[in-house]
C-alpha cells in the first residue's frame, strides 16, 4: 500500500486528470448512468489519496478533506428548488399560465409559436430545464393535435428556449448555480449582466426559427377556434396549494433578488421555502420527485475534480490558458466563450463547467478579480447556450426527443443539428458583440 501511495503521490496530476478524462468519456458515451461514473470515479479518488478521507490532520484541518471539495451551496440550492417546484407543478399553476398565453394567440401558429417559445424561456429562467420542457409539453401535443400541425417545430423550439431562458438567472441552469456559487456572484448579478443579452438572443432565435418552420405553420380559421376558446377553467387542480406555493415562488426570488442586502445565502432561502411548503406535504411523497441521480452526479464530480484540484492540475491548466493567450483579457474570454460553446455541445455541460470553475478561480489568483469577472459571464453564455447545438448537448434536448419520438414524430439527430448549430452560433456571436462591448473594449 506505501509503494501504491508513493507512485499516486509522484503522478498525482497524470492520475487525477486521468480519472477526470475517463470519466468524461464514459458520461459521454452513456452506457453507464453518469451517477454511477461519478460516484465510482470519486472512491477512486479518496482511495487513491488523491484527497484526504479524515477530516483532521495533525490536530488541524485537513484542506484535502474530501468533504471541503463538495459544494453543498449547489446542492441544498438544487435541492430545495426541485421541492418547491415539485410541489407548485401539482397545482396546475404552470399549465393554467402557458394555456393563458396560448388562449392570447388566437389559435394562430405562428403566435403559438412564438409564445411556446416565450413562455419556456421565461419559465427556465426560475425552473430547471427539464422540469420546464416536461411541463410544457403535454400543452404542446394537445395544441398540435388541435391545429393539426407537426408537433417538431415547437417543440425545436420550446427546447432551444429552455436552454436560452436558463442562462439569463442564477437558478435557471445547473452551470450558472455552480459559477454563482464558486465566484460569489448573486442572483441580481447574473440579472444584471445577462438577462439583457439572453433577451435579444430569445428574440433573434425566435426570428430565426420562424423563418425556418413558416412553411409548416398553417391551419384553418375553425382549428384556430379551438385553441382561442381552450376551456382553462380546471386547469387548477388544488386552489390552496396554488396560493401557498405560489408565494413561497414569489418570496424566495424575492430573497435572491434581496441578497445583496440580507446576506443571506440563496440555498439558505430556498431551503426555508422548500421546508415550509413541506410542512403541508408528506415529504416521502414530494422527495420521491427531487432528482438524486443529478445531486450525486454532482457530489462525485466535486470529489473528483477535487483531485485534480488538490493534486495542482487546475493551476496547471491556468497557468496553460494565460500563456497561450499571453495575459490577453480579450484573447481568454473568447477561447472560454466559444470553446465552452462547442465543448459543452457535445458533452454534458455541468462536469464540464465544475471542472473550469476551479480553472477560473486560479486565474483569478494569479491575476485578479477585475481581469476574472468576464471570464465567468463567458463561461456562462458558452457553457449554457452550447448546450442547443446537438441533441445530447443538455438533459433536456434528450428528454424532448425521445418524448417526441414516443408520440409518432421522431427527431433524428442531424435534424436536430440542422437547426441547434445556426441557433448555437448565433447565439455565440450575439454574446460575443456583448462580451465586447460590455467588458472587454
Amino acid at each position: 500500500m506505501e509503494f501504491l501511495h508513493s507512485i499516486v503521490q509522484a503522478h498525482s496530476v497524470a492520475i487525477s486528470a486521468s480519472i477526470l478524462l475517463i470519466a468524461y468519456v464514459f458520461i459521454a458515451l452513456e452506457k453507464i448512468p453518469k451517477v454511477t461514473i461519478a460516484l465510482l470515479g470519486g472512491a477512486i479518488t479518496i482511495l487513491l489519496g488523491l484527497v484526504s478521507q479524515t477530516k483532521n490532520l495533525d490536530g488541524g484541518l485537513d484542506p484535502h478533506y474530501f468533504i471541503n471539495f463538495v459544494d453543498f451551496n449547489v446542492i441544498f440550492l438544487l435541492v430545495s428548488m426541485m421541492i418547491i417546484v415539485s410541489i407548485a407543478t401539482r397545482s396546475g399553476m404552470f399549465n393554467w399560465i402557458a394555456n393563458q398565453l396560448l388562449k392570447l394567440t388566437k389559435g394562430h401558429p405562428v403566435g403559438v409559436l412564438i409564445a411556446l417559445g416565450a413562455f419556456t424561456a421565461f419559465a427556465s429562467a426560475f425552473l430547471d430545464n427539464v422540469t420546464t420542457v416536461i411541463l410544457i409539453m403535454p400543452v404542446t401535443f394537445f395544441i398540435a393535435s388541435k391545429l393539426d400541425i407537426n408537433p417538431v417545430p415547437y417543440l425545436l423550439t420550446e427546447v432551444f428556449a429552455s436552454n436560452i431562458g436558463g442562462t439569463a438567472t442564477l437558478i435557471g441552469d445547473p452551470p450558472n448555480i455552480i459559477i454563482g456559487s464558486a465566484a460569489g456572484l448573486s442572483f441580481m448579478d447574473f440579472v444584471n449582466e445577462l438577462t439583457p443579452i439572453i433577451v435579444v438572443i430569445m428574440v433573434v432565435v425566435l426570428a430565426i426559427l420562424w423563418m425556418f418552420f413558416k412553411k409548416d405553420l398553417h391551419t384553418t380559421p375553425e382549428r384556430m377556434a379551438e385553441v382561442a376558446n381552450l376551456d382553462n377553467s380546471k386547469t387548477i387542480t388544488d386552489f390552496p396549494l396554488m396560493i401557498r406555493s405560489g408565494i413561497v415562488l414569489v418570496l424566495v426570488i424575492l430573497g435572491f433578488i434581496l441578497h445583496d442586502i440580507t446576506h443571506i445565502e440563496t440555498c439558505v432561502t430556498a431551503m426555508l421555502g422548500a421546508s415550509f411548503l413541506l410542512l403541508f406535504e408528506k415529504p416521502k411523497d414530494i422527495l420521491c420527485d427531487v432528482e438524486w441521480n443529478t445531486i450525486f452526479f454532482f457530489i462525485g464530480l466535486f470529489i473528483i475534480i477535487g483531485g485534480l484540484e488538490a493534486s495542482g492540475g487546475i493551476a496547471l491548466m491556468a497557468k496553460w490558458i494565460l500563456k497561450v493567450t499571453e495575459g490577453s483579457q480579450a484573447a481568454t474570454a473568447m477561447i472560454i466563450l466559444w470553446a465552452s460553446g462547442f465543448i459543452s455541445g457535445v458533452i454534458d455541460n455541468i462536469p464540464y463547467t465544475a471542472t473550469m470553475t476551479p480553472m477560473l478561480l486560479e486565474i483569478r489568483n494569479v491575476m485578479g478579480a477585475d481581469y476574472t469577472l468576464p471570464l465567468w459571464w463567458c463561461l456562462s453564455l458558452g457553457a449554457c447556450l452550447g448546450g442547443n447545438l446537438t441533441i445530447i448537448g443538455a438533459a433536456a434536448n434528450v428528454i424532448v426527443s425521445e418524448t417526441s419520438a414516443h408520440h409518432g414524430h421522431p427527431i433524428s439527430f442531424m435534424q436536430f443539428l440542422k437547426y441547434g448549430v445556426v441557433v448555437m452560433i448565433t447565439s455565440l456571436i450575439l454574446s460575443t458583440v456583448y462580451i465586447w462591448l460590455r467588458f472587454l473594449h
